[in-house]
């Protein structure tokens, strides 16, 4: 190719017009090469990759002698290797539900299974009672099946009409107050319930040992009467100087809720005790 006058000239003769379609002929031609190359060129990259991994993937399978080394996640147990069930027997449950325990209640309410022995000892222990932070000394004691000798009034007849085995009383004071607890014992819940229901008169007060003759004489005085189980008990409580109890002498109320409070505590422990021991005997 050479340059004259009239510009540069093209093709064989070096001269006339450049062929324009032959150059973009030639220009598509080279560019069509150059992606066929990089397409290749990505695939064997993509091949060369997953041949390695595969490579790799195989490699972790054998132990360092060549051979398989039997612990990868495809190699699960066959059902032939798993453990067959156990011969040994199986637990076995009784469907009979067992027993309840037996009700403390049950033993103070009926006087064939009340059978410990009644005595002062059991009912009112020791020389003092201790309630909170109040201490109470114990007076007199006494204990007669003769019930109606330990009434005054009425009471007396009502606990021989319903069929009263014995009255055991005691006395305790505390800073001028005084009160006499007595528990009328009967064979069954329903006589002991229905002699303190009828309650009328009341408990004749038991002085000595220390304690003066108290509401006696026609001193206004607190009386009260409940039942549990086969026991019936009645207070009287008031001050040691004769003086009449009002429903302001909350000191003489306090005294006699103390002492009702404890003997119904005693009952139902002498119930507790008798169904414990009469479970831990049961086969």
């Amino acid at each position: 190719m050479s340059f004259g006058q009239g510009g540069p000239s093209w093709g064989p003769g070096g001269t006339g017009t450049p062929d324009w379609a032959a150059l973009a002929e030639a220009s598509a031609a080279r560019t069509r090469r150059k992606r066929w190359l990089m397409i290749g060129g990505g695939a064997l990259a993509t091949a060369a990759v997953a041949a390695i991994v595969a490579t790799a993937v195989i490699s972790t399978n054998k132990d360092d002698s060549g051979g398989s080394s039997g612990k990868n996640a495809s190699e699960l147990p066959s059902a032939t290797d798993l453990p067959s069930q156990s011969t040994q027997p199986e637990p076995s449950f009784s469907s009979v539900a067992p027993a309840p325990p037996p009700d403390p209640k049950d033993y103070i309410s009926d006087v064939r299974k009340d059978r410990a022995p009644v005595t002062v000892d059991a009912f009112f222990p020791g020389k003092k009672l201790t309630m909170g932070d109040r201490v109470y000394t114990k007076g007199a004691t006494h204990r007669t099946t003769k019930c109606a000798t330990t009434t005054q009034g009425a009471l007396g007849t009502i606990l021989t009409n319903n069929g009263c085995d014995q009255v055991v009383r005691a006395t305790y004071s505390r800073s001028g107050v005084a009160v006499t607890i007595g528990l009328a014992v009967f064979e069954t819940e329903a006589q002991a319930k229905k002699a303190a229901q009828q309650a009328s008169g009341g408990l004749a007060s038991l002085s000595g040992a220390g304690v003066p003759t108290f509401c006696r004489g026609g001193a206004v005085c607190r009386r009260t009467a409940n039942s549990y189980g086969r026991y019936a008990y009645f207070t009287v409580g008031g001050f040691t100087s004769g003086k009449n109890v009002t429903k302001g002498d909350k000191n003489v109320f306090a005294v006699g809720d103390d002492l009702t409070d404890f003997t119904f505590r005693q009952i139902r422990h002498r119930g507790e005790v008798q169904a414990s021991a009469a479970a831990t005997a049961a086969p």
